[in-house]
């Protein structure tokens, strides 16, 4: 079968030839029809992030991907289901406390390995195996777009984090910022601006006003699709995060999906009192002068509080289905 994957030394990715891989007991067979490209399979690509599978010269890339049930091999599955794929396998030593608890996002570095990003081969292949339990169902009829499932349910985890950190009191936000409006940004955006109403989504729809911060100019293709879903563009060589409170007003929620270093100090600036800052972006180490003092002041005197997030399982890829199905067709 072919596979698309990075090699060691090479500088980009390459079409393979592998052996259609044969379901172990436990394991389904899948087809892949579809898997997405992001930010982090291009910093795979070039080296700064990731690993290759332990003695391998190579790696399947792709952890966004949506397949069909070719063979369920004596699984609870059924032939012709279309599933979407979990990120996160137990790491070689077997399993943990982490994926014992259905926990796997939790666990820290070292104490897994990702599929098509670390010490696992990915999806960008014509067949995989899974075992069932990490493997979501979808409908049907969202097949084309179900490679969306899996940066929806980052937003998923990012969305429940945020609000248990606001828990102890009531909090009731109105306004939320997006830094970054690239895939996964305007996919938050919307999600944010439209809502949903299943109980399984962690998706908030509380937010009256939203915007996003950006790096382009009009005309761009991108900023269109921020006003067409009815956020207030903001950009970023006029308006800098920091100002964002005096030009339009201080945020209830910021979502960071940039990996650009200071917005994790500027976020802070930018929350209104009680405010929550999730940070989800990977940046390069980058040493620079911050008032330390006056971002600990903002943090204490101002109830407010910051949450790191990456990964997500299972509830949250579930969440994502529910997401994915109500938010507008012309997003989809």
């Amino acid at each position: 079968m072919k596979a698309i994957a990075v090699q060691r030394g090479s500088d980009g990715p390459t079409l393979i030839e592998k052996p259609r891989p044969t379901p172990d007991e436990g394991e389904a067979l899948l087809r892949t029809l579809r898997v997405g490209v992001d930010g982090t399979d291009h910093e795979v690509i070039s080296g700064s992030h990731g690993g290759f599978p332990e003695g391998e010269d190579h790696m399947v890339l792709g952890h966004e991907a949506v397949a069909v049930v070719e063979d369920a091999n004596g699984t609870d599955l059924d032939e012709g289901d279309v599933v979407v794929p979990t990120v996160r396998r137990p790491p070689a030593d077997g399993s943990n406390e982490y994926f014992e608890r259905g926990e796997p996002d939790m666990a820290p570095e070292g104490e897994y390995v990702e599929r098509g990003i670390v010490g696992d081969h990915g999806y960008m292949a014509e067949y995989v195996t899974s075992r069932p339990e990490y493997l979501v169902s979808i409908a049907e009829e969202l097949w084309e777009v179900g490679f969306l499932v899996e940066p929806i349910s980052i937003t998923e985890k990012a969305m429940e984090h945020a609000y248990a950190a606001r828990s102890a009191f009531e909090w009731t936000p109105e306004s939320a910022l997006v830094l970054g409006n690239r895939s996964l940004g305007l996919l938050t955006l919307a999600m944010l601006e439209y809502g949903v109403d299943s109980d399984r989504s962690f998706a908030a729809h509380d937010f009256e006003r939203t915007y996003c911060l950006g790096r382009r100019e009009r005309p761009d293709p991108t900023v269109d699709i921020i006003d067409e879903i009815g956020a207030t563009y903001v950009n970023s060589n006029e308006t800098p995060l920091e100002t964002v409170p005096e030009a339009h007003e201080p945020m209830d929620f910021v979502y960071e999906a940039t990996g650009y270093a200071p917005h994790a100090f500027e976020t802070v600036e930018a929350l209104a009192p009680n405010g929550v800052g999730a940070l989800l972006g990977i940046p390069d180490s980058w040493e620079f002068e911050v008032d330390g003092g006056r971002i600990h002041n903002e943090l204490v005197l101002h109830n407010k509080a910051l949450v790191g997030t990456v990964n997500s399982h299972v509830k949250h890829f579930e969440g994502a289905v529910d997401t994915l199905a109500e938010l507008p067709d012309w997003l989809r």
